[in-house]
C-alpha cells in the first residue's frame, strides 16, 4: 500500500482547509467500551515531557480520540511496518508535534494490526496523514513529506482550529468546563448518529427544523445524516460499479448523484459539485430540477461559508441562467 509517488498538501493549499466537506466521523464511532481507552494516560503528560505527545489508535479507543477533537486537533498517521516511508514519517511526526507544545495529539493507526481504522478514513494508501477537528476528518497529505511542510501544515491546521473554537491544549485545560449541553431535537439526533440509526436522525432534523425553520445546524446536521443514509451499505465494490455505470450514463440522474455523493465522502468537493452542475447544464425536466435540490444539500453537508461551495452557486447560476 506503498506510495511513493504522492506528495504532501503545499502550504497554499492547507490554508484552505475546513472543518466541513467530508463525512463527519462521529458517524464512525462504536459505543465505547467499558474500561478506560487510555487516552489521557497516553497523551496527557505535561508540556515539558520528554515523551511525544503520541497515542496508538485502536478501535477500541478511536472513539475517546474522535471526542477529544471537539477540544484539540488530533493528527491521524494510517501507517504500516511494512512500509519503511511510514515508519520515518511516524518519527518526524513524532519529533514535530511535540514541538506544538500540546496543542495537537499525534494518533498513529497501525493499518495492519487495525484494518478498519483505514477503512473509516476510506485511505488508498500507506503513510496518509489525516486531521480531526469536532469528529470531522481534514485529509492532510499522502506519502513522505519533510518537517518543514508538516509543520507548515500543523500552522494552517491550528488556524482552522482556532476559527472553529478548538483551542485546548493537552497539558493545560484540555478538559476544561463542559459545553453547552444541545437542543433536545439535536441531542436526539446525535444520539441516534451514535447508535448508527441515520434515519431517526433525520427525523429528528426534520423536527428541529418544522419547529425553527433558520436553524442552520439542523439543516447541515440533515443534510449530513442523509448523505450518511444514503452511503450506509454501499460496499466497494458496489462503489466502483456506480463510477462506471455513471460513466456509461452521464444523463442518468441517480448515477450522477449517487457518484457525487462518493466524492463529497472522500472529500473531492469540486468533482461531486462540478458533475452536478455539468449534468444540470445537459439536462432540463425533473432530471434537472432533482439534481439542482441534492446539490444545494451538499452545500450545506460541506458549508455555505466554503469557497468551494460559493463557486459551485456561481457555476449554477451559469447553467441555470
Amino acid at each position: 500500500m506503498s506510495s511513493p509517488g504522492s506528495r504532501p498538501v503545499s502550504p497554499a493549499a492547507a490554508s484552505q482547509l475546513n472543518l466541513r466537506g467530508a463525512v463527519d466521523l462521529s458517524a464512525l464511532r462504536r459505543p465505547a467500551p467499558p474500561a478506560s481507552s487510555g487516552v489521557p494516560a497516553a497523551a496527557g503528560g505535561s508540556n515539558g515531557s520528554s515523551q511525544p505527545l503520541r497515542v496508538d489508535a485502536t478501535e477500541a479507543n478511536f472513539q475517546d480520540l474522535v471526542q477529544l477533537s471537539s477540544q484539540i486537533p488530533v493528527l491521524f498517521l494510517l501507517w504500516s511496518n511494512r512500509s519503511l516511508e511510514s515508519s520515518n514519517l511516524l518519527q518526524s511526526l513524532e519529533t514535530v508535534v511535540e514541538g506544538f507544545a500540546g496543542k495537537v495529539v499525534l494518533a498513529a493507526a497501525d493499518v495492519d494490526a487495525f484494518p478498519q481504522l483505514a477503512q473509516a478514513f476510506q485511505i488508498q494508501a500507506v503513510p496518509t496523514a489525516v486531521a480531526v477537528l469536532k469528529g470531522q476528518p481534514v485529509p492532510l497529505f499522502e506519502g513522505p513529506a519533510s518537517d518543514q511542510e508538516i509543520r507548515s501544515l500543523i500552522d494552517e491546521l491550528l488556524k482552522v482550529a482556532e476559527a472553529n473554537g478548538v483551542t485546548g491544549n493537552i497539558g493545560v485545560g484540555a478538559t476544561g468546563a463542559e459545553p453547552p449541553p444541545l437542543p433536545p431535537l439535536h441531542q436526539a439526533a446525535f444520539d441516534a448518529i451514535e447508535a448508527g440509526d441515520y434515519a431517526a436522525a433525520a427525523i429528528a432534523y426534520r423536527q428541529a427544523l418544522a419547529e425553527k425553520p433558520a436553524d442552520s445546524e439542523a439543516k447541515a446536521g440533515l443534510a449530513q445524516v442523509e448523505l450518511m443514509g444514503r452511503l450506509e451499505s454501499l460496499t466497494a465494490t458496489e462503489a466502483e460499479a456506480l463510477r462506471h455505470q455513471a460513466a456509461e450514463e452521464p444523463d442518468n440522474v441517480e448515477m450522477q448523484l449517487s457518484v457525487a455523493d462518493l466524492d463529497i465522502s472522500g472529500g473531492h468537493i469540486e468533482d461531486a459539485f462540478n458533475r452536478i452542475i455539468a449534468f444540470i447544464g445537459r439536462n432540463f425536466g425533473p432530471g434537472r430540477e432533482t439534481a439542482r435540490v441534492r446539490l444545494l444539500e451538499l452545500f450545506d453537508v460541506v458549508g455555505i461559508s466554503d469557497e468551494r461551495v460559493a463557486k459551485a452557486r456561481q457555476g449554477l447560476a451559469r447553467v441555470l441562467f
